[in-house]
């Protein structure tokens, strides 16, 4: 699971599931406190935390920009039990979205002042590929064909006081029908383009850190899109 807060990407895993080739520049073995920001930076390895050192963990995080901090990496025996712990210091709420592909180039949209890719939350008693499918095609007004779930982000916000982590399930969609393509503007929707493989790298650099993130699973499942 990896959870992107404040821009930061927190990784937790079990120890079987920690890479060996992995380097980390900052490791905390069964932490009794965390550092001050200033010696937080590069890839952090925190192993074992207590729930206090959780806490105090998603507060900096959450609180502090951290501009020398590339990743933050929590590993545990115990992976479920963390992470229902950590969704529980959040209010959770759920979303999807898709990538949509036309021949080799794909759907962005420009909104606050970034591109991302279409994207909204659950009606109430919607599927995951219902949603995703409505919210593309309503926020960009054309058809879409789904295709195979990509993966899941996670993200944190905060919202009239409160932190979120919302959950947003990626689908590979095709288009079908984009011959009325228009932005949605009352969903804060500027401009929606179709990108090349080459634009879409550039595009991304304005973007979000889960979006890239996102994009690079994407191009695992869809490698055709690279030759563009």
């Amino acid at each position: 699971m990896k959870i992107f807060i404040n821009d930061k990407p927190l990784d937790i895993l079990t120890h079987d599931e920690l890479s060996k080739d992995k380097t980390f520049e900052c490791i905390y073995d069964h932490p009794t406190d965390i550092p001050a920001t200033s010696d937080f930076h590069d890839d952090v390895l925190i192993v074992e935390p207590s729930h206090d050192i959780i806490i105090k963990l998603l507060y900096l995080l959450r609180t502090r920009k951290l501009k020398h901090l590339d990743s933050v990496t929590i590993v545990s025996e115990d992976k479920k039990a963390l992470k229902k712990f950590i969704k529980s210091r959040f209010s959770v709420i759920k979303a999807a979205g898709g990538v949509v592909t036309k021949a080799k180039n794909i759907l962005f949209i420009y909104r606050l002042g970034k591109w991302d890719l279409p994207k909204g939350k659950f009606d109430k008693g919607e599927t995951p590929a219902q949603c995703a499918v409505r919210e593309v095609e309503e926020e960009c007004n054309i058809q879409v064909k789904l295709g195979p779930e990509i993966c899941k982000t996670w993200h944190t916000y905060t919202h009239n006081r409160k932190s979120i982590l919302k959950k947003t399930y990626w689908f590979v969609m095709e288009s079908a029908d984009d011959t009325a393509m228009t932005p949605q503007k009352e969903e804060g929707i500027e401009d929606i383009r179709w990108l090349s493989h080459h634009e879409a790298k550039i595009a991304l650099v304005n973007s979000y850190p889960s979006m890239r993130y996102l994009y690079k699973r994407f191009l695992r499942m869809v490698p055709k899109v690279q030759t563009s």
